[in-house]
């Protein structure tokens, strides 16, 4: 009876074999690769604005509180973009004539709001509520990073579906006392796992309800 197969085809076919998983596996890889990488989460990626507005300057350098600008952000879902005439507050007497500026005072004149790109922007199908995080302590730079040295404006995390539940199964670590909250500078003390698991127990915050789909898919 005649050979179908050569002696060689077992090694063809293991090299096929072996080539097609190693793809498969450089494919998946490549996949969560590029899922991570700056070009899909715009991290640390600075956002171009109708004014290239610097944190860094009004933050820390004129000590502006967030709160300022930021006025809902601990009442509402939405922190709030400052009008125009906020902004104008200051501009009407410094740096008035500045080209850089000439967007703003268009907008006063036009009465039409400065448009500005969003930096952090969650899928529509996801429900965020920024009161809710800050009245439990949840510190601003726990999402936003140092925005006080941020001479333009980027994404500090990736705020993917993975990054906020890493917080919701185990909250007591990213907790700041009620009075951080809106200091960019705060850090994390030595005990700060027994002082969140206390701001826990005092905001009655209950993992396995922050943690169930209905929380943020509403």
């Amino acid at each position: 009876m005649a050979q179908v197969f050569r002696p060689r085809s077992n090694t063809i076919a293991l090299a096929i074999i072996v080539g097609g998983l190693l793809f498969l596996a450089a494919l998946v890889y490549g996949t969560y690769a590029v899922w991570d990488s700056p070009y899909m989460t715009r991290v640390n990626i600075p956002q171009d604005q109708p004014v290239q507005f610097s944190h860094e300057h009004h933050v820390a350098g004129l000590g502006i509180d967030c709160r300022y600008c930021h006025t809902s952000v601990e009442t509402e879902s939405f922190a709030g973009m400052p009008p125009t005439e906020t902004c104008m507050t200051c501009h009407s007497q410094v740096w008035v004539d500045a080209p850089m500026l000439a967007p703003v005072r268009q907008s006063l004149a036009r009465q039409m709001p400065l448009q500005w790109n969003r930096v952090n922007d969650l899928p529509d199908f996801v429900y965020f509520d920024h009161a809710i995080h800050v009245q439990r302590g949840v510190a601003c730079v726990t999402c936003h990073g140092r925005v006080d040295q941020m001479p333009l404006m980027w994404k500090a995390t990736t705020q993917y579906m993975q990054w906020c539940l890493d917080c919701h199964r185990n909250p007591a670590p990213y907790l700041a006392p009620r009075e951080q909250v809106f200091n960019l500078g705060w850090t994390s003390p030595s005990n700060q796992l027994q002082l969140g698991q206390q701001r826990m127990r005092e905001a009655n915050i209950d993992p396995d309800q922050i943690t169930n789909c209905s929380a943020c898919h509403h």
